[in-house]
């Protein structure tokens, strides 16, 4: 038993016992064992395992050991990670909204601003003095370069535009509108449809200045009604004319008047010419009623004469009168004459 142990064994060494030494000095440096000698304390054990994964003992710094390689480097990372995700640059022409969790929290203004690291806040970058253009000039085919839109007196005109616009309030083009770019689009062809309706085909010809104000004034009206967060800055209207296949329908109604004009100028010339020798032929035909007035008999005689000198005319006959009689007539150029009789 420990009282049969003598006291100098007890004190040996110093007043905790032990032969000195190293054993000693450590005594004095980090305390005493628990009472009874079971071992040292729960300190002096805590202390004992850190030095010995981070330096050694007391004989100088040791290189860590690979452990301790990894989890300096595991914060240096978590330290470099939290200040690229919670430092944030703003631009002059940006502003930075930021969520948290997905909900929209605040939004930043231009400078060197702070957030919580992600994926706690994240931070969208939008750029407020960028305009941008949406050309309008598809019909609902989905056809390119044609928009037909109908005129407030019943015609068709094919319409190519484009809008201008930029975003205001970042937060509400963001959460607001689904898909604002469409938006954009589908306003301002049912502003421009509502311009169109109210005027007729040579009003939009000659009045594209004021239609563009109009249109542009209409669709910001509606987008602030569906908080849109947008800026329209202006309407242009690129082409304002008729569609093609009118176009063609005129070019062929065009050729076909004209062909009618010809018909009608070469029916007019020949009705002339008709007109004309009826009228000479009627003169002709009174100054000879004059005459046979006169002269009933002669002038039948004559008007027989004349008609068979243009029927034998065209013939290549001789014609033998009865009673023995064979008058002499010429026959038409080209005949051959009848053989005279043998004497």
């Amino acid at each position: 038993m420990q009282d049969d142990v003598p006291g100098t064994v007890l004190n040996e060494g110093g007043p905790w016992g032990g032969s000195g030494g190293k054993d000693d000095e450590d005594k004095k440096k980090w305390g005493p064992t628990r009472p009874g000698g079971a071992g040292p304390s729960a300190l002096d054990a805590l202390i004992r395992r850190g030095r010995a994964r981070f330096g050694g003992g007391g004989g100088g710094f040791e290189a860590p050991q690979l452990g301790g390689l990894w989890q300096w480097a595991l914060a240096a990372l978590i330290l470099l990670w939290i200040g690229a995700t919670s430092v944030h640059t703003i631009a002059g022409q940006e502003r930075g909204v930021v969520t948290r969790f997905g909900k929209y929290v605040g939004t930043l203004d231009p400078g060197m601003r702070w957030t919580l690291p992600s994926p706690i806040d994240r931070v969208t970058k939008v750029n407020v003095d960028k305009i941008e253009e949406i050309p309008i000039d598809n019909g609902p085919d989905g056809q390119a370069g044609e928009n037909l839109v109908l005129t407030g007196d019943g015609n068709v005109i094919d319409l190519a535009y484009s809008i201008r616009w930029s975003k205001r309030d970042p937060e509400q083009y963001m959460f607001e509108v689904q898909d604002p770019q469409n938006t954009i689009k589908e306003v301002a062809e049912s502003a421009m449809r509502e311009a169109i309706a109210r005027m007729s085909f040579d009003q939009v010809i000659g009045g594209k200045r004021q239609i563009q104000q109009e249109v542009a004034d209409r669709a910001q009206e509606l987008l602030d009604s569906y908080h849109a967060g947008v800026l329209i800055q202006g309407v242009t209207i690129k082409t304002a004319a008729a569609p093609s296949e009118v176009i063609n329908a005129d070019k062929d109604v065009t050729i076909a008047q004209q062909k009618v004009q010809s018909y009608l100028e070469a029916a007019q010339s020949y009705a002339l010419q008709i007109t004309t020798k009826a009228q000479r032929e009627a003169t002709q035909f009174d100054s000879f009623y004059v005459l046979y007035k006169a002269s009933p008999e002669v002038t039948r005689r004559q008007l027989y004469y004349e008609t068979m000198e243009k029927v034998l005319a065209k013939s290549d006959k001789v014609i033998v009168e009865p009673r023995n009689v064979v008058p002499y007539l010429a026959p038409p150029a080209g005949v051959a004459k009848a053989q005279e009789p043998a004497k």
